[in-house]
């Protein structure tokens, strides 16, 4: 029929002898409920697997890890399917003295999961494996991959590794597209793995050695007290991490347990710093302006390296951990000496220079532009078109709410969730996505509500201030513990909201990447490539 020469063909049937089991089931090298590559699982029922597969009986389930039996599941097996001698299957009745019996004997249990670490090692992979017992001779009639467990990230050994979500941290649990994972990768000093479309910190040499583990872990849990005791757990498995000795000296910035390491005092620093990160952000709009072809991609990826300078400048590192340790100085010594819990939070409200919380402030501003017009409010209800801001014009107050979004957009339009992926999309390319925020500080604040909030936080902390000092002055040692107190709460109003900063100059960065690579990827398409 296709014209093939049929002596130029050659065909093989493969011809099997047919088994009829005593058992069956399915056997993964992997946990497929927890992903657990070291937790074998084996389901197992009487007769065909027919049975389980179709969900005509419930299987018994044993777990195996390290060659030994950690678990079993003995189910009632009222029905089995068998063969029948003269071809197709039945469905028979269990006696009722079989049904609850165990399908594999423990020998039988480690014997099978044997076999099945034999068959994923040839593969190299975990496998979900379909296995027959007849006549107490187990056959496999298939093994796969297990498809549905999440990757692991790559490791150039066989140890066991401890990572962390970077997405997670960053509030993001959605996949990076590839563009965003090499920026990612680009921009950042940490040992960073991807799987599954995320990044992961190998965190692994810091908590087996003692010496940076210490650091490290305090660190974690001032900004993150959940995921340090899961770290924890990890470590008190005393087999799961092998100690490493360094003979290092400490981490710089550690300090002790009295009085941490710390930065000169002086809030100026921070606006030095602030104004650098700005000044090279403006002078990278204007070079990246006349830079085209391989040479726009050559200057990103040399611009990447003053995106780091800046990222891990020292200076920058010791600010932020100064301003962590005074804050973990004051929660602990408040506590010992005052019974006072968590005072680091409360005097550290209002601090000057949170670009996150002087981002949701401005946001309140706007509100307060067009909170006179209904017109405006009306109009906003109800956009749909990223164009709207140009339709706002024709209405009374629509001038003002335009200028007032720009200018907006122009601080903080780089902005968006997820923003540590370069692709994802911006504020400033979908301003529709500021309107619901825009509309929910209209209902549910007064006007001026953002000097109010950032008055009302700074007299807070001001307020605790005093009420700590007084306190302590009354305690033996008093002036000089109070002393050593205004001097940590003046390290954490001077330095910690600085901490937010970083990112933002990363972001703001990534953004003017952004639209250059568009506005090249423009071209190229005008161009028919």
């Amino acid at each position: 029929q296709n014209g093939f020469d049929h002596s130029q063909v050659y065909l093989s049937v493969i011809i099997q002898r047919m088994v009829f089991p005593q058992a069956s089931g399915i056997l993964f090298t992997a946990d497929p409920m927890t992903g657990n590559r070291k937790l074998l699982s084996i389901d197992a029922g009487f007769g065909l697997g027919e049975a389980l597969v179709s969900g005509l009986v419930s299987a018994d389930c044993y777990k195996v890890q390290d060659g030994k039996i950690v678990d079993k599941r003995i189910e009632t097996k009222k029905k089995a399917v068998y063969e029948r001698r003269e071809g197709g299957t039945e469905t028979r009745e269990i006696d009722l003295d079989q049904q609850k019996i165990q399908t594999l004997t423990d020998e039988q249990i480690l014997q099978l999961a044997r076999i099945g670490r034999q068959i994923e090692a040839h593969f190299g992979q975990p496998q979900d494996i379909e296995w027959c017992l007849d006549r107490d001779t187990f056959y496999i009639v298939q093994s796969r991959p297990i498809t549905t467990l999440y990757p692991v990230p790559e490791a150039n050994d066989q140890e066991n590794h401890v990572y962390i979500s970077v997405g997670h941290q960053q509030m993001m649990t959605d996949p990076i597209k590839p563009l965003g994972l090499s920026f990612f990768l680009l921009t950042t000093a940490a040992p960073m793995r991807k799987a599954g479309g995320r990044l992961f910190v190998d965190v692994t040499h810091q908590l087996a050695s003692p010496n940076v583990r210490e650091v490290f872990l305090k660190g974690m849990g001032q900004h993150d007290p959940l995921l340090k005791d899961a770290l924890m757990t990890i470590i008190e498995r005393d087999d799961f991490i092998k100690p490493i000795h360094d003979k290092t000296a400490p981490i710089p910035g550690k300090g002790n347990a009295d009085m941490p390491v710390q930065a000169e005092n002086d809030p100026a620093i921070v606006s030095d710093l602030i104004k650098s990160s700005q000044a090279s952000i403006e002078e990278l709009k204007q070079n990246i302006q006349t830079k085209s072809g391989s040479d726009l991609f050559r200057f990103i990826l040399e611009d990447i390296q003053e995106l780091k300078n800046i990222l891990f400048n020292p200076k920058s590192s010791v600010l932020i951990r100064t301003a962590m340790d005074a804050s973990s100085w004051i929660n602990e010594k408040m506590n010992e000496w005052l019974g006072e819990k968590n005072a680091a939070d409360t005097v550290s409200q209002s601090v000057p220079h949170n670009i996150t919380s002087e981002m949701g402030l401005a946001l309140l501003d706007v509100a307060d532009v067009i909170r006179p017009y209904p017109e405006v409010i009306a109009y906003l209800e109800n956009v749909k078109d990223d164009h709207f801001l140009d339709g706002l014009v024709k209405f009374e107050g629509g001038r003002e709410t335009h200028d007032a979004i720009y200018a907006y957009l122009n601080k903080y339009g780089m902005r968006c969730a997820g923003e540590i992926d370069i692709t994802r999309t911006r504020w400033s390319e979908k301003p529709t996505a500021l309107v619901p925020m825009i509309l929910n500080n209209l209902k549910n604040f007064e006007p001026n509500a953002s000097q109010r909030k950032f008055e009302q936080g700074r007299q807070e902390a001001l307020k605790k201030e005093q009420e700590l000092l007084d306190r302590l002055k009354q305690l033996p040692d008093g002036e000089q513990k109070a002393r050593e107190t205004k001097r940590m709460i003046q390290i954490i109003r001077n330095f910690s909201g600085f901490r937010e900063y970083p990112k933002y100059g990363m972001i703001s960065r990534y953004f003017v990447y952004k639209q250059a690579l568009l506005k090249e990827a423009e071209q190229l398409a005008k161009a028919g490539v």
